[in-house]
């Protein structure tokens, strides 16, 4: 059994008087979709994520995206339950993203979509200028989080930002003031950072936002054992634990009986 499968965009519409077609398609356009296409298959963290190979076809445009059969047979039951709901409040934030980035497209070139997989009886998603998704912004709270790892990039021409490297999340891109980078006089790249920042947070999953967070602190990081200090408290916990009897029983009733 082949273990790979497509997701296929097919986008219908017209450059002016001209039907679409791949020859007026602009490359803009395929980088949005590309990046859509992405996040709807993986839309966790990228690092190792498997291969996704691409090609356009004619009829109007047709977008192929190739990858592990898994991720497309788990969108395709996606697309099923959009279908038939409307609501994207069940998905990962950019996947909701993507679908929100291909209504916006819809409606700015008057274009309809159709999103479907290589599985036989698709599912389909059709995606046009009336298209509205049902999606509460109110489970997505203001809160602040603490992130650490390596700093790998910092500045940007436009707009500021620095990329911190983390285990958890991969590389997370964090708006930052111009005047910090300005002002910071040592050398901020490759040393591990604590960043103290804000952005929002699902009040239900606990999913963090990555793509809108902001600057507020960064703090020195150096995680080092002090073997001296901690061997001090070993001796002194080791006196205070040698006069009770049943060790476990204490600290059941001390918990109050609470044992998670």
């Amino acid at each position: 059994m082949d273990k790979t499968g497509y997701i296929e965009i097919t986008v219908k519409g017209a450059k002016g008087n001209m039907p679409l077609s791949p020859e007026n398609y602009d490359i803009k356009e395929i980088i949005e979709i590309l990046k859509s296409g992405e996040n709807l298959l993986y839309p966790g963290d990228k690092k190792g994520r498997p291969l996704i190979s691409y090609k356009m076809e004619a009829g109007s445009v047709k977008h192929v995206l190739k990858t592990s059969l898994q991720y497309v047979i788990g969108l395709n039951a996606v697309l099923g339950q959009i279908a038939l709901s409307n609501n994207i409040d069940f998905l990962e934030l950019p996947s909701a993203d993507a679908l929100e980035d291909i209504r916006v497209m819809a409606a700015k070139h008057n274009y309809e979509f159709i999103i479907q997989t290589s599985l036989p009886a698709s599912n389909h998603l059709k995606i046009d200028s009336n298209t509205i998704f049902i999606r509460n912004k109110t489970l997505w709270a203001d809160a602040e989080f603490y992130f650490y790892g390596s700093l790998v990039n910092a500045g940007g021409k436009r707009e500021a930002n620095i990329h911190l490297n983390t285990e958890e999340y991969g590389v997370l891109i964090i708006q930052i003031p111009k005047t910090f980078l300005e002002g910071y006089e040592e050398n901020l790249l490759y040393k591990t950072f604590g960043v103290r920042v804000k952005g929002k947070q699902h009040i239900e999953t606990g999913e963090v936002d990555k793509n809108n967070l902001e600057f507020l602190e960064l703090i020195n990081y150096h995680p080092i054992i002090n073997e001296d200090y901690l061997d001090g408290l070993i001796k002194k916990a080791t006196s205070r634990w040698s006069a009770i009897g049943d060790k476990d029983k204490w600290l059941n009733d001390t918990r109050g009986g609470y044992n998670a």
